[in-house]
């Protein structure tokens, strides 16, 4: 036997076989970590349950958010008849039966039913059509669950009959909270005197990639592994949680030091053309869950920062990479961002445009308090073009090569020169540009 044999059923419904993460489901939106924006105190989905008017829904997230279970939750609060079908494995006919029952329990016992379908993007578009009349007619609420944008995945005419809800990634103080939970209160783990540390904690954390069910289950894995010691308790080791999950735990912490050390080498690989280093500091971010938003800004600013006008296709693609990410989500968007690290990394550089912004704030910081010169002020009334406004501006647009000698900074200013282009890529040509512009002024 091993340490949770137990064939008999529990009043929960629960029998030796069924793993950790779903004997420590949550029953109400009370006992529910996480998406405090949907079931928090002022939260749309606790109003909704409040004023009993839940509709068709989809819920759109990363693996182990909560999506299943929000579901279930919603259908045991609202007392609705629930049914759930993978989209993996369900067909049409599948469907049928179920809006049928729907149909039977609306009409003879005035109850509703509640259709979860998770992985609703894996339903084809004849698949989704079945459901849009019974949507549209009470007959079911849908709740549909998806990893990927439902605006790509799931048909215009079902989205319009839906409410939209997007999940994120719980914390790593939620996943905490999970699991020190499951260990003070799931029997069989209080039972098996399991114990844990700090380290081991963080291990289970950054393995899990943020998914609790993950986390949950390779507890209980490692609870079964673990020998226990002459106390009776079983101490869990971080070799062993690696074991388990047959992957080895990289120091990675989302909010503490190595946040700032990785993401560090990561932006001097990119600004040091090594798209190598890049890659693997990329990686080791993605490995550790980071958020990948945060990459991706941090790209559009190296993008302008680092590269600025020596490429100026690089902002636009930073930018698009930023996106990207958005739309898509993960594990999907991992090959975005590696698409724009190493295009990043490997491209040629120029600080001018950091060197240009330095030079200017420090220039009206310690500069003097000066006025913008009349001719190329606006004049909008005819009182302000009699003071001078405007008065002497040449529009550039009537001259060879739409240029013209004329002063647009402050007389104090005259001669002053703060952007100063590289040599480098098209910032060369820029350079060359503004040279003979600069000999036509002395002229």
């Amino acid at each position: 036997m091993d340490l949770f044999s137990n064939e008999k059923t529990s009043e929960t419904g629960h029998t030796a076989q069924t793993p950790l993460a779903e004997r420590m489901r949550p029953k109400s939106l009370d006992e529910f970590f996480g998406q405090e924006h949907l079931v928090g105190s002022e939260g749309v989905l606790r109003k909704h349950l409040e004023n009993k008017s839940i509709g068709s829904m989809i819920f759109w997230g990363p693996p182990g958010c909560g999506k299943t279970t929000l579901a279930r939750i919603l259908a045991g609060e609202s007392d609705m008849d629930f049914h759930q079908v993978s989209a993996v494995s369900a067909g049409v006919n599948d469907v049928k039966k179920i809006i049928k029952l729907g149909s039977y329990n609306l009409k003879s016992l005035g109850k509703g039913t509640i259709l979860f379908i998770d992985e609703i993007h894996r339903f084809n578009k004849a698949q989704q059509d079945v459901l849009l009349q019974s949507v549209e007619e009470g007959v079911l609420y849908l709740i549909g669950a998806t990893t990927e944008n439902p605006s790509f995945e799931v048909i215009s005419p079902l989205l319009s009959r839906c409410r939209i809800y997007k999940l994120t990634a719980l914390s790593r103080d939620e996943l905490s909270r999970i699991l020190n939970i499951a260990l003070k209160s799931d029997e069989k783990l209080v039972d098996s005197k399991a114990e844990i540390s700090k380290k081991v904690e963080t291990a289970l954390i950054a393995l899990s990639g943020g998914d609790a069910r993950i986390m949950l289950n390779a507890l209980e894995s490692a609870v079964q592994l673990a020998r226990p010691g002459e106390n009776g308790k079983r101490n869990i080791s971080v070799e062993i949680v690696e074991n388990v999950m047959q992957r080895k735990t990289l120091l990675y912490d989302k909010k503490g030091e190595y946040h700032y050390d990785i993401i560090s080498a990561f932006i001097k690989s990119v600004r040091g053309s090594d798209p190598d280093a890049a890659a693997y500091w990329l990686g080791r971010m993605l490995d550790g869950g980071e958020d990948p938003k945060f990459i991706a800004r941090r790209m559009i600013i190296l993008a302008s920062e680092d590269i600025g006008n020596a490429d100026p296709s690089a902002l636009p693609l930073a930018t698009a990479a930023f996106t990207a990410v958005n739309y898509v989500g993960m594990p999907e968007a991992e090959y975005i961002l590696m698409h724009a690290a190493t295009y990043l990394a490997s491209t040629v550089k120029s600080n001018s445009v950091a060197k240009t912004l330095s030079a200017v704030k420090k220039e009206i910081k310690e500069g003097p308090n000066v006025e913008v010169p009349l001719h190329i002020r606006n004049a909008p009334t005819g009182y302000m073009a009699s003071e001078g406004y405007g008065k002497g501006y040449k529009y550039p647009h009537n001259f060879p090569e739409s240029f013209v000698h004329q002063e647009y900074l402050p007389k104090e200013l005259r001669g002053k020169i703060f952007y100063e282009p590289s040599e480098n890529g098209i910032e060369k040509k820029l350079k060359e540009r503004l040279i003979r512009l600069w000999e036509k002024r002395r002229k």
